[in-house]
This record gives C-alpha cells, sequence and structure tokens, in this order.
C-alpha cells in the first residue's frame, strides 16, 4: 500500500491533525489495516477502495482500534483524492453510513472540502456516567456552563459533549488515562467533546481520545459535526448557521474547523477544513 500523510484543517504541518491516507487499499484484511494504522501511528488512518458503481468505501484505524467514522481522516483523504485526480464530489461509504465530499480550490489553489455527515442524534448522559467523568477529568458541577447541557452526540461517533463555564477551565486538562479509557470503552465513546462558547458561533474544543491510544485530538471533525447537531437540537442556534470551532492550540498544534448547521432536523451537518500533505 502507499501510505500518504496529511495534516487536516490546518495550512501548516505544524498544526492540524495528522492522518494516514491510502487511496487504493484493495486486497488488505483488517489485519494489515490495523498494523498498518499502528505504524503510521497517528490517531486514525483512512483506507479507501473504489466500490463497482463509483462510490469509495472507506475504514478508518486507529493503532488500537477500527472506527465507525472520523472526521479529520476524511477531509484528509478527499484532499489527497482530489490532488491525484482532481476537484469534485464523493460518495464514501462508511461504517457509519453514507458521507458525501465536496472538494474545491481556494482562491490561493489550495484544496478546501466538505463533508456531510450521517443525520446527527442526541441522547442523555446517564447521572452515574457524567459524575465518574467528571470525577476522571478533575472537574467539577461548578466548573460546567448551564447554557450548554451535557449530552451525548452522534453523527457517525458517539462523543460526550461537555461545556465548560471558563476557558481557564478548558485549558487545564489532566486526567487519568485509564480510567477514561475503561469508562469509554463500557459506553462506546469515541472522544470527549470539551467545549467553550466563546460567542454564539465561535468555539473551543478538546477533545481527549484515549481509545486511539492519544491522550489528545488537535482536531476532530467527527466531533464537530455532533456538536452541530447538538446544538441544532437542542435549540442552542438558529439555522442555518455557520459556527467556527478553534481546537489544538493548547495543545501547540492549531487548527480550525468549520460546521456548518442546515435546517431540518433529520439533514447532515456539514464540516470544513483543508489539509496539507506532510
Amino acid at each position: 500500500m502507499e501510505i500518504l500523510r496529511y495534516v487536516a484543517f490546518s495550512t501548516d504541518p505544524e498544526g492540524g491533525n495528522p492522518a494516514g491516507v491510502v487511496l487504493d487499499a484493495s486486497g488488505a484484511d483488517d489485519a494489515a489495516m490495523l498494523a498498518t494504522a499502528a505504524e503510521v501511528g497517528y490517531s486514525e488512518t483512512a483506507f479507501m477502495v473504489e466500490a463497482c458503481d463509483g462510490s469509495l468505501n472507506v475504514r478508518y484505524f486507529s493503532p488500537l482500534a477500527e472506527v465507525p467514522f472520523c472526521g479529520h481522516a476524511t477531509i484528509a483523504t478527499a484532499v489527497a483524492h482530489a490532488e491525484r485526480h482532481g476537484t469534485g464530489r464523493l460518495l464514501l461509504r462508511t461504517a457509519a453510513g453514507p458521507v458525501t465530499v465536496t472538494t474545491d480550490r481556494a482562491a490561493d489553489g489550495a484544496v478546501v472540502a466538505t463533508l456531510v455527515s450521517v443525520a446527527p442524534r442526541t441522547a442523555p448522559v446517564e447521572e452515574a456516567d457524567l459524575a465518574e467523568l467528571l470525577a476522571i477529568l478533575g472537574w467539577s458541577a461548578r466548573d460546567l456552563d448551564p447554557e450548554l447541557p451535557p449530552r451525548v452526540a452522534f453523527a457517525g461517533a458517539w462523543h460526550p459533549v461537555i461545556a465548560a463555564a471558563s476557558r481557564e477551565r478548558l485549558a487545564d486538562l489532566d486526567y487519568d488515562m485509564a480510567a477514561l479509557t475503561a469508562l469509554m470503552a463500557r459506553r462506546d465513546w469515541t472522544t470527549i467533546d470539551l467545549v467553550r462558547r466563546e460567542s454564539p458561533t465561535v468555539f473551543h474544543a478538546r477533545n481527549p481520545f484515549p481509545p486511539g491510544g492519544v491522550t489528545e485530538d488537535p482536531a476532530t471533525g467527527a466531533a464537530a459535526a455532533a456538536f452541530g447537531g447538538y446544538l441544532r437540537e437542542l435549540g442552542l442556534v438558529t439555522p442555518p448557521a455557520t459556527l467556527t470551532i478553534h481546537q489544538g492550540a493548547d495543545m501547540g498544534r492549531p487548527s480550525v474547523i468549520t460546521v456548518s448547521v442546515p435546517e431540518g432536523a433529520d439533514t447532515g451537518i456539514g464540516v470544513t477544513g483543508t489539509a496539507v500533505s506532510i
């Protein structure tokens, strides 16, 4: 397999979230994909195989396991595909469902990709799970923003949304990785989406990702899509709305994710970003 390496949600190779991209994984079995993802060492590597109808089957592996959907690896894959084959629209068939991605070139020549997630939804966080999660994070109920209530949000993968009452609380991240790994495994959570609202349309985020073998993800497109659905479902934005999510700054890899929240409870959430080869 030819393994490409891209940074998504940044034009600077020192920023964004690195992803492995395999544009042709024909013949690779699960063990080979998992071993490749472990060798690459990034939080996710995407493996693509073209289907007979022209759509693309895509699977995502962290160094430890397969995940149903990954936003930043999708953006990286779309940009890599556009650089090889030209811009346009792709239909990706993922374990979470069909995801469309459109690529175009910006005025500076950079390829910009927009994915549209599967239909999002949310579910309550069980009281015991929330108490355990806050204890692992070292947060208290006073650290939470009461206007953004805790929920578990989905747009291809499940992410608890926990909103901090201050930017200082969000910046101070220190948790028990083994304990969080165990909790997330029991509940099938992919990352923890810790957010802080700067304005009605600007947010800061941090995403612990122990199931992927990393302490923190510098840009999480799947969580951004889930968060857009969360805001719409709870009536916290008025669609159509465009949101900006800043992530990765606290770990020295700044990323910018643009989220489009359309009208309609069952419509997918748009996630837009750039990617650059590394």
